[in-house]
């Protein structure tokens, strides 16, 4: 607020109000229901593509076949993560992972290739420099969709959608069609997250940072939260050996 806020220079001005829904008193507290889950290691709205280029490499014999990859989806997609931001570091194999993270171009046809998305494997320079997958990378582009958009931005969670319609072209004219509303680990997706997933993706995601003795102890706990008292809420804090810790040295402006 004031001034010199966010409100009045970044958002509608130092004249506008918003208004912030709060749960009334006795009211659950059901705001972390209108949230969603990210399987993958990257922007969310490449979600449900990922899970489109897996469904789709199973479908395409030869990926030397194809021609051209055609993407039509919401304008937050094509313009944040896709082709309409005219952003040619989201082409660059040599950009960074901030940047490959915020490019569909890049993600999909990692996944297309591999069939998989890992957190660290996917963003290597090494494999972000391979000839084929650059081809491919080079071979797409995005649309906006009105009706992607207009399902991108429907109140309704159940008609909520944040996918796409891909279109892709091979040597020989043949086009295959796939489109996805949601992820499959969104709730009204194809498996939706459950326990299990939740505890697959943080082991995968602290493997060889804390060993299994913390991991497990940690899992207990987490997994017991509603019995905990509160001198006990210490014991979600999880510790690494320092044999473990890398100290950044850098410095930043400051």
């Amino acid at each position: 607020e004031g001034e010199d806020s966010v409100i009045a220079r970044i958002l509608d001005g130092k004249k506008a109000n918003y208004k912030v829904p709060l749960p009334k008193k006795g009211e659950s507290k059901k705001a972390i229901l209108e949230t969603y889950t990210k399987e993958y290691s990257a922007e969310y709205q490449s979600q449900a593509l990922i899970d489109l280029a897996k469904k789709l490499k199973t479908k395409i014999p030869n990926l030397n076949q194809i021609k051209k990859i055609d993407i039509f989806t919401s304008h937050h997609t094509h313009y944040v993560i896709g082709t309409g931001a005219n952003d040619p570091q989201k082409m660059d194999p040599n950009a960074s992972r901030e940047t490959l993270d915020h490019s569909i171009m890049y993600i999909f046809a990692v996944a297309l290739e591999d069939g998989d998305w890992h957190h660290v494997k996917s963003y290597a320079k090494t494999r972000a420099n391979k000839k084929n997958t650059i081809k491919i990378w080079k071979s797409i582009t995005t649309y906006e969709d009105k009706k992607w958009t207009k399902k991108y931005h429907d109140p309704n969670p159940m008609k909520k959608s944040f996918g796409a319609k891909v279109v892709v072209t091979l040597n020989n004219g043949k086009k295959i069609i796939e489109q996805l509303d949601r992820a499959d680990a969104h709730p009204y997706g194809a498996r939706p997250f459950k326990r299990e997933n939740y505890i697959n993706k943080f082991l995968t995601l602290t493997d060889g940072i804390i060993d299994e003795k913390e991991s497990n102890r940690f899992l207990k706990t987490v997994q017991n939260l509603k019995n905990l008292k509160s001198g006990q809420l210490d014991k979600l804090n999880i510790e690494i050996k320092k044999s473990n810790l890398k100290r950044n040295l850098k410095k930043g402006i400051f």
